[in-house]
Order: C-alpha cells, then sequence, then structure tokens
C-alpha cells in the first residue's frame, strides 16, 4: 500500500480521523511520536509562521519547499492545504499540483472560494480546476472544501448538497464544508454526500461526530494559536 491509498483508507476505516493541523517539521514529528496516522498542514499557520498573511500571499514554491521538508521528517501520510491552488489558470494549476505532487504530500485541501474577491466560484469553474488536479494526480486525496458556510449564502445547506455532489463527481476524494456548521447540518451532509465528509473542530463533541459518520476532523490555525498563546503566557511570566 502506497502513501496516497494508506491516507485514502484513513478516511474509510470507520473511525474519526483526527488531525492538528501543523506548520513544521517539528510538529508533524511530534504528532507522529504521539502516534497520530497523518499530518496535515494549516495554510494560515503556514503564512503566519513564515510572516505573510493567509490568502496565497506567501510564494507556492515556499509553500512545496516546507511540504517537502515535513514530508521527509515523518513516514506518516502528510496532506497540504494549498487554499485556491495558487493559480487562476488551469494550465497555471496544473503546474502547480506537478510540484506539489514532487514534494511526495500524500493529499490536499482545495477551497472553492476565490482568494482575491473572497467569493465563491461557480460549481462549473470549479468542477473543472478539480478536473485538471485530477488529470495530473490520479492517486492524490482531493478534500474538496466547500465555504457556503463562510461565504454569503442563502441555503448553506443545500448549496453544500449541490456542489460536494458536482466535486465527488469531479474527482474530489472527500468534501471538507468548512466553518462552523450546525450539528444538524453535519447529520444531514453525512447523509447527503457520497463521500468521507471532514468537519472543522468547533463546540461539537468527537464522539457524536463520529457517530454520526464524519471521517475527519480538522482543527486549521487553531492548534498554532493555542501554541502561540501558550509561548505567550510563559513570556508574560518572564
Amino acid at each position: 500500500m502506497n502513501h496516497f491509498q494508506r491516507f485514502n483508507a484513513l478516511h474509510r476505516s470507520g473511525k474519526l480521523l483526527l488531525l492538528p493541523n501543523i506548520w513544521d517539521a517539528a510538529g508533524a514529528r511530534m504528532l507522529e511520536a504521539l502516534g497520530y496516522p497523518a499530518v496535515a498542514t494549516a495554510s494560515f499557520a503556514v503564512a503566519r509562521a513564515h510572516g505573510y498573511e493567509d490568502g496565497e500571499k506567501i510564494p507556492f514554491d515556499k509553500v512545496c519547499w516546507l511540504v517537502s521538508r515535513i514530508v521527509a521528517s515523518v513516514g506518516v501520510p502528510v496532506t497540504a492545504d494549498i487554499e485556491a491552488g495558487y493559480a487562476r489558470t488551469l494550465d497555471g494549476l496544473r503546474q502547480n499540483i506537478r510540484m506539489l505532487v514532487d514534494t511526495g504530500a500524500s493529499g490536499i485541501n482545495f477551497e472553492d472560494s476565490d482568494p482575491a474577491s473572497q467569493s465563491l466560484l461557480s460549481i462549473e469553474d470549479q468542477t473543472a480546476r478539480i478536473r485538471a488536479i485530477r488529470a495530473e494526480a490520479p492517486e492524490l486525496y482531493i478534500n474538496a472544501r466547500v465555504d457556503v458556510y463562510v461565504r454569503p449564502c442563502d441555503n448553506p445547506l443545500s448549496e453544500a448538497l449541490s456542489r460536494a455532489r458536482a466535486y465527488l463527481e469531479a474527482g474530489a476524494s472527500g468534501i471538507f464544508p468548512v466553518g462552523a456548521v450546525p450539528l444538524s447540518d453535519v447529520g444531514a451532509l453525512v447523509a447527503g454526500i457520497a463521500g468521507p465528509v471532514n468537519i472543522s473542530l468547533g463546540a461539537h463533541d468527537l464522539r457524536e461526530l463520529e457517530r454520526l459518520g464524519v471521517a475527519r476532523v480538522s482543527m486549521g490555525p487553531g492548534f498554532q494559536t493555542r501554541a502561540l498563546d501558550a509561548m505567550k503566557n510563559i513570556a508574560l511570566g518572564l
């Protein structure tokens, strides 16, 4: 079983895959030593750690260099948050995916918002982009982010289900409705999506999410924020 297959299997084991997102090799090594079966980066945390704002402000070659260092430092699968792919054209996206695959990453988070306008891309545009990624990386785990809970949307649940179905048909591996998703919507999403569902860690109980059939839970930049808060408290104490 190669690293792509191992990472894919973690989403289909029936056990909740918990990913406290990291931003460097030290964090990845720590999680591996604690027994976590995979590690994930968070774009906001990676950007902040290197002096950039979030929203694809950090150069993509720096992202790939960092991901390659993380992959080289651990024996577990690594998935990278690449925002909207750091490219507006399909050719540019394909080139970036080839660079990302060369790092040894097993998966990506791929969002359906335009970083410049902060607005949702159309389903047609996003499915074309997912198809382009799948053509370049047949085994890559594509965690297709659905941003309807963090962008203006009249009916987030209905729109999330429509986008999820289209994204899976285009080649996505799983669906990530990011943001504060109500627990009632979580159950409906899991029931209505024919693939693994990723939920952001919030106020929900992890056991309840697992009972509902959620495959994966992410912390996003929360892990780094708590780490920085701990450092701040130590510094103030000094």
